[in-house]
């Protein structure tokens, strides 16, 4: 039976061929070796960092939901972006989101550069921007959409249509929609990037990252780089993601109904100057959104009177945490300044709008109005 939908994908899409016991659950596969059964004999399963049953499983599941030939898992998500950019040679060019996440920007900043490849940084929602920026020697574009913390939005279709003509990839961290809300792959791109931490996970309890692509040729040198680099996810935690997806589609719908009515109710207080999410449709990208996302997903930035306020709401929240992640079941308030994008030079956090007045919001699963009591109380 092929299964469509993205809801019965999450409960029913990871699948173990290799056990006869009937378990519902795919088992934890904790070998890091298997027997051979005979010379030039294998099961298919040789050593746990080329492939694991339970892996498999999940990267089939990651696979099938954003719509791609292969996915594959890796430690965390920045390992995978650490695999990801060795499919470039030294003299290449990158044209990457002005507004990243503060850990891609470093491993761009301090790795990537070192190792002879050449980044820049613009809005890649401003299309004419984007097509200025592209050169001879342009071999990636490199989106997040919405974006790690100003969520700006890109226009995946018209990006991807750009990239084909110039005969270059284009690259998609789809963090924070998720394949339940949207699938890049669908509009063009041709690597989909993931921090699995977060919302596949939703527990805040593993870490791990994943890789997507349709591509014969892209798949074998990323997995090439994957068995080489060693950067795999172990058993425990494929299964601990596993597990996680199975509630993926629940738990996006009723972050997603919180997320929009604290963004509502945060656009209506004295001390907030400004609230960023998506899914409001005085937000510059909504109708991109709609077009390309079947959701607006849980983050939320907004921007406060004075860092003082900011600071103080920080320190006087009780319900909700002030830790650096997202896409938990539990809402996660954070400082970017501080935080996620402590290494972000100053000047570029000034231009984006990141500064001490800033937090950002991962909206969980709780009953709304508690969030709302707990914001609310922090703020007076």
């Amino acid at each position: 039976m092929r299964m469509k939908d993205r809801k019965t994908l999450c409960v029913h899409g990871a699948k173990d061929g290799h056990n006869n016991t009937g378990a519902v659950a795919v088992p934890i596969y904790q070998s890091a070796t298997f027997a051979h059964l005979g010379v030039s004999k294998s099961t298919g399963y040789d050593y746990s960092r080329l492939q694991n049953p339970t892996r498999e499983a999940l990267e089939k599941t990651v696979a099938a939901l954003e719509g791609g030939a292969e996915a594959i898992a890796f430690s965390t998500g920045m390992a995978a972006m650490t695999v990801l950019m060795e499919l470039f040679a030294p003299g290449a060019h990158i044209v990457a989101s002005r507004d990243l996440y503060g850990g891609s920007v470093r491993l761009l900043e301090h790795v990537v550069k070192k190792n002879g490849l050449e980044v820049d940084y613009l809005d890649t929602g401003d299309l004419t921007r984007l097509r200025a920026a592209i050169r001879e020697h342009t071999r990636a574009i490199f989106v997040e959409t919405p974006t790690n913390p100003m969520m700006q939005v890109t226009d995946l279709a018209a990006a991807a249509r750009l990239a084909k003509e110039r005969g270059i990839l284009l690259i998609a961290d789809n963090t924070f929609l998720t394949p339940y809300f949207q699938r890049p792959l669908e509009l063009g791109a041709d690597v989909v990037l993931h921090s699995a931490t977060k919302y596949l996970g939703g527990h805040n309890d593993t870490l791990a990252g994943f890789l997507v692509a349709d591509s014969p040729e892209i798949i074998e040198k990323l997995r090439f780089f994957s068995k080489t680099i060693g950067a795999c996810l172990a058993p425990f935690d494929s299964f601990l993601i596993l597990r996680g997806i199975k509630t993926l589609a629940v738990r996006m719908e009723r972050i997603q109904e919180n997320a929009l009515r604290l963004a509502q109710w945060l656009g209506t207080q004295e001390k907030v100057r400004a609230v960023h999410y998506v899914g409001l449709p005085s937000h510059p990208g909504y109708e991109v959104s709609r077009r390309q996302a079947a959701g607006f997903g849980g983050m939320i930035s907004f921007e406060l009177d004075s860092e003082e306020t900011a600071r103080r709401l920080l320190e006087r929240v009780r319900l909700i945490l002030f830790a650096e992640s997202l896409g938990g079941v539990e809402t996660l308030i954070t400082y970017p300044l501080l935080q996620t994008h402590a290494d972000v030079p100053q000047e570029v956090r000034e231009e984006l709008g990141i500064n001490g007045r800033l937090l950002r919001l991962s909206v969980g699963i709780e009953a709304v109005e508690d969030l709302i009591e707990d914001l609310e109380a922090a703020l007076a």
